[in-house]
C-alpha cells in the first residue's frame, strides 16, 4: 500500500515537537475573502512528506480544516456538499444527545462561538517555541487584516504544561502513549499496539479493514487523502480531582494509586496491568514495553486495571469486537496555566484541546463517545461512565475490583467539562487548491 504522502496534511501522519501554538477559528463572510485567505496559506501547509523531511529544522507547522458550513461559504456546490456524510453536515453541536454532551457539557455552555453556525474553518498553528509562536500569530493576524470578508471568531492558545513536558496533561498523566499505525506510513507499531491497519480507517480514498470504500465526498479531488477531525476542548478540574483523591485515600501513595485506577495508567504512563501496585517510571517511558499487554488474558476481571477506567474504555484492546474498525488517531495539546501543587481549585480554564482523526465520525468517534465513554453498561458495570471524560452528574459510580470486597466509589463528580467542539473536514493538499480556486470555476 502506497500513501500519497505529498498530498496528505502532515497532522495525519506526524506528531510535531511543538511546544506551543494556537487554534484559530474563522468565519468567511464572503467566499472571495475565504478563498483569498486560503490561497495565501497554500504553500505554507506542510504535507506528510515535507514534515518528515524537515522535522529537525522546521519551527512551525500549519494545518487547515473546514466545517460543512465553511465549505458552503467557500462556494462548494450543493451537489458536492450533499455528498458528505450526515453527521458531518449536521455538526457536533446538533448531535449533542448522541454524544452525551448534556448538562454543563451541552452546546449552550460552549465558549468561543463553537456552537454557532459561523465557525467555518480552523487554522492549527503549532510552533516549536514561544518566539516562533508570536511570529506566526503576527503573520496570521496580518493575513486576516488583508483578507476582507474573513474574521476570527475565537482562538485558543496552547502551551506545554509546566512542570511537565508537552506529553502530560494538567492532571499530571503522561499522554499520547497508544496510537494506531497504518500500512504504508513507514512506521512500525510498538509491541502490544496491534498490527498496522489499512489506511482507509483514517484517510479517505484507500481501502479500510473491510475493503474498498464507497460513498466518498465528491468531486473526486475531495475523496482522496482527506479525513475528518472531531475537535474536543475539555476543561480539567485539577483542584477538584486532587480534593477527591485526598478525601478518598489516606496517604500520597494511596492517592496516586486511586488516580491510576481512574486513568488505567500511572502518571508516568506505566500501565496498571504491568505495574498493578507501584508506579514504574522506567516502564512508563519505554515505548517497547509500555503498551505490551492485553486485558483478556492478563487482567480479565480488572483487579489491576478497573474495567471502567479511562484507558480501558478508550482502548479495550482484545476485549472489544471489531476493534480494528474503532481505532482513531489523536492529536492535541494542553492549554491554560498549571495549578500549583497544593493549591485549591481556582476556577481557571485549563485542560486539553484535542482532535480525533478518523475516516468515519459515526463508526469511530461517535461510537467511542456513545458506547465506550458514556454507556453505563460498558463491561456490564451498570451505573458508570468514563471517570475522566465521561458525562458525570454526581449520580454515577466507579468500581475498583479487589479481593475480598470490591470498592465502589459513589457519586463521582465531574473532573472534566466539555467547553466546545466541532466537526471538520481535513482536505488533502490538492483538495485545498481546489477549494481555493472555486471562484475560477463555473458553479453547477
Amino acid at each position: 500500500m502506497t500513501l500519497d504522502l505529498d498530498d496528505i496534511q502532515h497532522i495525519l501522519l506526524t506528531r510535531t515537537p511543538a511546544m506551543t501554538g494556537r487554534y484559530e477559528f474563522l468565519s468567511f463572510d464572503t467566499a472571495a475573502g475565504g478563498r483569498a485567505w486560503l490561497t495565501e496559506l497554500l504553500d505554507r501547509v506542510q504535507s506528510a512528506a515535507d514534515a518528515h523531511d524537515t522535522m529537525a529544522d522546521a519551527k512551525r507547522w500549519i494545518t487547515l480544516a473546514f466545517t460543512h458550513n465553511g465549505l458552503r461559504a467557500l462556494g462548494v456546490p450543493p451537489s458536492a456538499l450533499a455528498s458528505f456524510p450526515d453527521e458531518f453536515r449536521e455538526g457536533m453541536a446538533a448531535r449533542a444527545d448522541i454524544l452525551g454532551d448534556t448538562g454543563p457539557n451541552a452546546p449552550q455552555h460552549w465558549v468561543g462561538g463553537l456552537a454557532g453556525d459561523d465557525v467555518h474553518a480552523i487554522a492549527i498553528l503549532f510552533a516549536r517555541d514561544e518566539a516562533e509562536h508570536r511570529r506566526c500569530i503576527g503573520e496570521h493576524d496580518n493575513l486576516l487584516a488583508r483578507c476582507d470578508g474573513v474574521r476570527s471568531v475565537s482562538f485558543l492558545d496552547l502551551n506545554a504544561t509546566p512542570p511537565f513536558n508537552y506529553a502530560h496533561d494538567h492532571f499530571g498523566f503522561r499522554d499520547r502513549l497508544s496510537q494506531p499505525v497504518m500500512k504504508g506510513s513507514g512506521e512500525e507499531p510498538t509491541p502490544g499496539s496491534g498490527a498496522p491497519l489499512e489506511p482507509g480507517e483514517f484517510i479517505l480514498g484507500y481501502p479500510d479493514e473491510d475493503g474498498p470504500v464507497h460513498n466518498l465526498p465528491q468531486p473526486e479531488v475531495l475523496a482522496r487523502n482527506g479525513s475528518y477531525l472531531a475537535y474536543r476542548r475539555l476543561q480539567e478540574h485539577v483542584g477538584a480531582f486532587r480534593t477527591y483523591l485526598s478525601d478518598n485515600a489516606t496517604t500520597p501513595q494511596e492517592q496516586d494509586l486511586l488516580a491510576a485506577k481512574f486513568m488505567g495508567r500511572w502518571r508516568s504512563g506505566a500501565p496498571l496491568v504491568l505495574a498493578p501496585t507501584i508506579d514504574d517510571p522506567e516502564l512508563g517511558a519505554d515505548p517497547m514495553r509500555n503498551n505490551d499487554f492485553n486485558y483478556g488474558e492478563m487482567d480479565p476481571l480488572g483487579y489491576a486495571c478497573p474495567l471502567g477506567s479511562h484507558a480501558r474504555r478508550l482502548n479495550p484492546r482484545d476485549t472489544a469486537h471489531y476493534m480494528n474498525r474503532r481505532r482513531m488517531i489523536r492529536r492535541g495539546a494542553t492549554y491554560g496555566p498549571a495549578l500549583p501543587d497544593g493549591a485549591p481549585e481556582d476556577g481557571v480554564d485549563r485542560g486539553i484541546a484535542a482532535f480525533i482523526i478518523c475516516a468515519s465520525l459515526v463508526r469511530q468517534f461517535e461510537f467511542a463517545q456513545n458506547v465506550w465513554i458514556n454507556d453505563t453498561s460498558f463491561h456490564e458495570l451498570g451505573n458508570e461512565h468514563d471517570p475522566i471524560c465521561g458525562t458525570q452528574d454526581g449520580t454515577l459510580d466507579f468500581t475498583v475490583p479487589r479481593r475480598p470486597i470490591r470498592k465502589v466509589h459513589k457519586g463521582i463528580p465531574a473532573f472534566t467539562t466539555l467547553r466546545g467542539g466541532a466537526y471538520f473536514f481535513l482536505p488533502g493538499l490538492r483538495a485545498l487548491r481546489y477549494l481555493a480556486g472555486l471562484g475560477d470555476r463555473e458553479m453547477p
